[in-house]
């Protein structure tokens, strides 16, 4: 089954028509979706925010709900974490908030809702959650331009050595244009192979036809035929065999059991000497220790990374490399991005609080 981010994975979101990412009728980015107001007779619901969100979106959750907000935005400790999933009807935590089995487990009877604001659901124990009757929602297809975007900037950045090319002139010992200094690698003509084709994966793929790149991808199950004439993208039911045929790379499935360094050890050394590795998804899908390995020796041409296996960990011997971008997650981070996340979290928290399926649900499938 595919996701908003890719091919392999075992969840999926129960969506609506209005569950893309799209303002409502009405709404904008300066004023967002604004909803009918409660029954005056009903309680508002005790909903906790982890992390600081955008003061329009805090605004709007304050008034709608009974909201206590992470105004200084530091972290929750795992201490304060379960504290706050014993305390909350409804709890808004980020990516970076571990919500695992004992958290559920310990989690106060009142707690029902777990409204994440992001995409991927990787930080959230779904079995746990379902067992102890909690429903989990996520903020799917309003990252897909801005996380694309980011992807063929690292592309792009790795491919004509940009940060290299910054950092020279920075340090001001550049002595003027030669010839045969500074080459890179041009992109027309040059095979891209895009493991995980869903929403994020499809919008790089329209992006790079732009620069002339042919379109390959692997998916657990392959897209309709539409969809691939519309891309001109060609399918490689096995990874091992596109991989050592690419010269371009990028990931953008999500991160599940079944994608755990989908890109092992094994798989990077088919890579071409050539070849650039660019992955906007999950650190978790790539050995980051072998694919360091492979920088360090210039087995491969480079890698553009903006997200990492032991985030915020970064190995150390990935910032002395000049041929790896790296960037501190920012994939997503566009003010607009951010902000019709959090008016997916306000559309999914108010219909559950109503009595509604939260049009974003996000299931574990039995396999």
């Amino acid at each position: 089954m595919t996701n908003d981010d890719g091919a392999t994975t075992s969840l999926y979101s129960a969506q609506n028509a209005d569950a893309y990412g799209r303002v409502p009728r009405g709404g904008s980015l300066a004023e967002p979706c604004r909803m009918a107001d409660p029954m005056p007779d009903r309680k508002k619901p005790l909903v906790i925010v982890t992390r600081k969100l955008p003061d329009v979106i805090e605004t709007r959750m304050m008034e709608l709900f009974d909201t206590r907000l992470n105004l200084d935005d530091i972290p929750f400790a795992r201490d304060r974490l379960a504290e706050a999933a014993r305390t909350a009807e409804v709890l808004v935590p980020t990516v970076t908030d571990r919500i695992d089995a004992d958290i559920i487990r310990e989690a106060g009877p009142t707690l029902r809702l777990i409204a994440s604001f992001g995409t991927g659901v990787d930080h959230i124990d779904l079995r746990a959650a379902r067992e102890h009757h909690i429903t989990v929602t996520n903020t799917p297809g309003v990252l897909t331009d801005d996380t694309a975007d980011m992807t063929m900037a690292l592309i792009l950045a790795v491919a004509r050595r940009v940060a290299e090319g910054e950092r020279l002139m920075r340090s001001g010992t550049w002595d003027g244009w030669a010839p045969t200094t500074m080459l890179g690698q041009r992109l027309t003509g040059k095979r891209l192979g895009i493991v995980g084709l869903g929403r994020i994966g499809q919008a790089v793929a329209r992006r790079a036809r732009g620069f002339g790149l042919a379109i390959h991808y692997h998916n657990r199950r392959r897209l309709d035929e539409h969809t691939e004439a519309e891309l001109e993208a060609t399918y490689w039911e096995s990874l091992d065999q596109m991989l050592p045929r690419m010269d371009v790379v990028s990931v953008n499935c999500p991160h599940t059991p079944a994608t755990y360094h989908l890109l092992s050890a094994r798989r990077l050394d088919l890579l071409r000497p050539h070849a650039i590795l660019v992955n906007t998804a999950r650190g978790e899908v790539v050995d980051e220790a072998a694919l360091v390995r492979l920088l360090v020796t210039r087995e491969i041409g480079g890698a553009g990374l903006d997200v990492y296996e032991h985030e915020p960990a970064v190995d150390p011997k990935l910032l002395t490399l000049d041929n790896v971008v790296i960037l501190p997650h920012i994939g997503s981070a566009t003010l607009e991005g951010r902000v019709e996340m959090g008016e997916r979290v306000l559309i999914n928290i108010r219909a559950f609080t109503d009595g509604h399926q939260p049009p974003d649900r996000v299931l574990e499938t039995l396999l």
